[in-house]
């Protein structure tokens, strides 16, 4: 199928000269993504040792196996697969670009944040522009076709069994289009395997792999709850640092993501308890807290998407006020709040409150309360700004990416 991400990358390349960064969780389809969008492209897999050798034997000798010194050979693209292995990697990528870059299109692709293990001296600013990849969503499922200049696209409809799906299966492309319950648990065990025999060895320092795992599996247990360092610290028997530090890698490796409450004070943020979600909704425990996940992650694309593609600095937070009224999720645009949503299990649950509250108090232009077992129509979540709209998860995410 056809995703989302072709159009982006599309635009990228006929817009800009900067090397396009893809980031993502592992078999998330970033490689495929950048083979599609520089389909005549050289493609170095660090994870090849033939390929490692060359790019480790320096710039100057990846430009003679693409062969880019001939004047009568095409020029054509070139993808850095998983190159943020390589120890060097910032280095490289600055000589290589300065000196091949020039009308080449180069795609750099990690299922490791590129932002975060960052090894070398050199800067890249200027030099590239990121874009993070993320699992199929339902609004994804509705087609490929999406306005690169709006943040809300034209509805695009999917059915119930897609979103059933969705939540048993996760969205990552292969399980998923399988279709099949006893390849995706066995697709599951071998990702988790390989994500924590592997990449937590290899581009971190840690040495307690297991009590990382253990890590992650107690916040996969208390999914969407507040993350306190100090009481998981205790169930490790490890320090509140060292907690802190193990959930870090987690996020840089895309395992997890936390989600902060919103003030205008970004340090009052800081201080407070944040909310972890896992990537892999999949994996949460089933019920009201898959389906939050599921959810969190649907709106986390779409802030990614809308940041990514330059349509603003969006953020996804939840709201919390000392008297204890909540709304879920709170997306801010330029740190100004942009979308409330607040998540009910059915859709005979009467409207929110504090979601109605908090609209008015904040100015957000866009609020609503989505259930998960609400049946799909044809309404349309674009036309209900300034007033507080309770829609199925199905009309929500039907213009969401």
């Amino acid at each position: 199928m056809k995703r989302i991400y072709e159009t982006l990358l599309a635009d990228h390349f006929a817009r800009n000269r900067q090397m396009a960064f893809l980031s993502g969780p592992r078999q998330v389809g970033k490689t495929t993504l950048a083979e599609a969008a520089l389909p005549e492209a050289l493609i170095l897999n660090y994870d090849k040792a033939s390929d490692a050798r060359v790019i480790a034997a320096g710039a100057d000798r990846v430009a003679e196996v693409a062969d880019l010194a001939n004047p009568l050979a095409v020029r054509r693209g070139l993808v850095f697969d998983e190159l943020h292995k390589f120890p060097k990697w910032k280095g490289f990528l600055k000589g290589f670009f300065d000196s091949y870059g020039k009308g080449l299109g180069i795609a750099v692709t990690g299922s490791a944040r590129l932002d975060v293990y960052k090894r070398g001296g050199d800067s890249l600013i200027g030099r590239y522009i990121p874009y993070r990849v993320h699992p199929l969503t339902l609004g994804e499922l509705g087609g490929a076709d999406i306005d690169l200049e709006r943040p809300f696209r034209a509805p695009a409809p999917v059915g119930r069994d897609a979103l059933d799906a969705l939540m048993r299966l996760g969205g990552y492309p292969e399980p998923f289009l399988r279709g099949e319950q006893r390849f995706y648990n066995q697709w599951k065990r071998l990702r988790l395997e390989r994500l924590f025999a592997e990449d937590v060895r290899d581009l971190s320092r840690i040495q307690d792999i297991r009590g990382v795992r253990t890590l992650a599996e107690l916040l996969a247990a208390r999914v969407g709850g507040g993350t306190n360092a100090a009481g998981l610290a205790a169930d490790l028997a490890v320090s509140p640092d060292t907690v802190s530090s193990w959930i870090g890698t987690l996020e840089s490796l895309y395992w997890c993501f936390t989600v902060r409450p919103w003030f205008r004070n970004v340090a009052n943020s800081i201080r407070k308890q944040p909310k972890t979600y896992l990537w892999d909704w999949s994996l949460a425990p089933e019920g009201g807290a898959r389906a939050k996940n599921f959810v969190a992650s649907h709106l986390l694309k779409s802030v990614h998407w809308w940041t990514d593609s330059g349509l603003g600095d969006f953020a996804l937070h939840y709201l919390r006020t000392k008297t204890g009224a909540e709304v879920d999720f709170l997306v801010a645009k330029d740190n100004e709040p942009f979308l409330l949503v607040e998540c009910k299990a059915s859709a005979s649950a009467p409207l929110s409150p504090a979601l109605a509250a908090f609209q008015e108090s904040l100015n957000a232009p866009w609020a609503f309360q989505i259930a998960l077992d609400g049946v799909a129509s044809d309404l349309d979540p674009r036309e209900f700004a300034k007033r507080p709209t309770k829609l199925s998860a199905l009309d929500f995410f039907k213009v969401l990416v």
